[in-house]
């Protein structure tokens, strides 16, 4: 018997209907909790007010004072966005634009709304401090930006790279070191990019040459990457600290104008260049992964090896490339870790930060500036508890530093068999 048209498309409809539904009806699941705990909940009756810090340094000159407002309505108007984003996500036909539309609008009015909660009754105690909020995000997220790049170029080439956390770890052990004994934060630089770079070296011999499991290989160099540091923190770094484990760090470069602008200026533009080289970074990729000729190679490679191979592009030459190339971008993210912020070297410093930045390619979907918005959403809430701390809300401690996490897997799962990786991901090539 014929298949019919109608029962052709049928499967096609329904993978479209459930890529609205799911997300759709998660999303207005969250807003709807946020509209009783948030709006309804006990912090924000009996009139409370929200206080919202502006100025990153209030005693500065000029600074903005604190502001404050209703919390109860505010933070009921801002769930009720959220569940409205959800409904329309998931019922109404909205192209993809309007969809991520939607999710920005989603996860702005989410995170404002929790925002005022965490604000209502704080004015003695001053408020939340909407720029430090912003700056504890930014400084979560540089590494998880680093680290999804990284991920975003292998796997476009269709390499699964599940060792950005020990390419972190790599990074940041060896620009500890060379920093120190150097007494220059440049040489670091170049030692811990290239730290990752040849981390990176292993995992591409390794998978394109010997087609061991990519998965399973990332695991691996994680665990020799962890295991190797540790050693060498104990034996070397740890009871020699002022010949291997003092560094100096990035300082702060002040764009003038740029940095006086009230709210974003003192966050965006008084950073170290490690910072601004993130972002330099994103805007490199975004544009040679869909504008240029490197870009359209990558791409083949990642999606169809074999047809790209019988236009003479040259398969394993450019996974290497790639794989390399990214591991010197993943130990930007470990020069990040220790020179970039804190200076010395501490054991399994990276904390999970390589994983959460494999789920921020996903939740991107494999592109610059999709991973840019998934890393700042998980750096969001990595920098909840230091944001959150002084204002004594309900939430435990422990549950604020669990956040970052558990961003991570809500996201992922409400994601769930929608987002679609490079088709020729973890597939070795072999040439004819």
């Amino acid at each position: 018997m014929t298949a019919t048209a109608a029962e052709l498309t049928a499967p096609a409809a329904r993978g479209l209907d459930r890529a609205r539904l799911i997300p759709g009806l998660a999303q207005a699941a969250v807003g709807a909790y946020a509209l009783w705990a948030f709006g309804l909940g006990a912090r924000t009756a009996s009139g409370a007010k929200a206080a919202v810090g502006m100025a990153l340094n209030p005693n500065a000159p000029g600074a903005l004072g604190m502001q404050t407002f209703p919390a109860a309505p505010v933070a009921i108007a801002l769930s009720l966005v959220c569940v409205v984003c959800g409904v329309a996500r998931a019922f109404a036909p909205l192209g993809p634009a309007a969809r991520r539309g939607l999710t920005v609008g989603y996860v702005v009015s989410f995170v404002l709304a929790f925002l005022v909660w965490a604000s209502a009754g704080t004015s003695t105690l001053g408020g939340v401090s909407l720029p430090g909020v912003l700056n504890n995000t930014l400084i979560v997220s540089v590494p998880l930006i680093l680290g999804a790049l990284c991920g975003i170029i292998c796997e476009r080439s269709g390499v699964v790279n599940v060792a950005i956390e020990g390419q972190f770890l790599f990074g940041a052990f060896s620009s500890a070191m060379a920093a120190t004994m150097s007494g220059s934060v440049w040489i670091g630089l170049v030692v811990g990019a290239l730290s990752g770079a040849l981390l990176g070296s292993l995992l591409a011999v390794l998978a394109n040459r010997y087609h061991i499991e990519q998965v399973v290989l990332g695991v691996v160099l994680n665990l020799f990457a962890l295991g190797l540091t540790n050693f060498l923190y104990d034996k070397l770094l740890s009871p020699k600290a002022a010949e291997f484990n003092q560094p100096p760090v990035f300082q702060a470069i002040r764009i003038p104008g740029l940095a006086d602008i009230p709210v974003i200026g003192p966050v965006l533009f008084d950073q170290n260049i490690l910072f601004y080289l993130t972002f330099l970074i994103i805007a490199v990729l975004q544009v040679g992964l869909f504008r240029t000729r490197w870009g359209l190679r990558t791409r083949a490679v990642g999606e169809h090896p074999r047809a790209a191979d019988t236009v003479g592009i040259k398969v394993l030459g450019t996974r290497y490339r790639n794989v390399v190339m990214a591991g010197l971008i993943s130990g930007l993210g470990g020069v990040w870790l220790t020179i970039g912020q804190v200076g010395s070297f501490t054991t399994n410093m990276s904390a999970g930060k390589g994983f959460i930045a494999l789920a921020a390619l996903i939740v991107g979907r494999w592109s610059p500036v999709g991973a840019l918005g998934a890393a700042l959403l998980f750096g969001f809430a990595g920098g909840l508890n230091n944001a959150l701390a002084p204002l004594g809300t309900p939430l435990p401690g422990q549950v604020l530093s669990m956040a970052p996490y558990l961003a991570t897997v809500f996201v992922v799962a409400s994601l769930g068999g929608i987002v679609r990786a490079p088709a020729a991901e973890n597939q070795p090539y072999v040439k004819d």
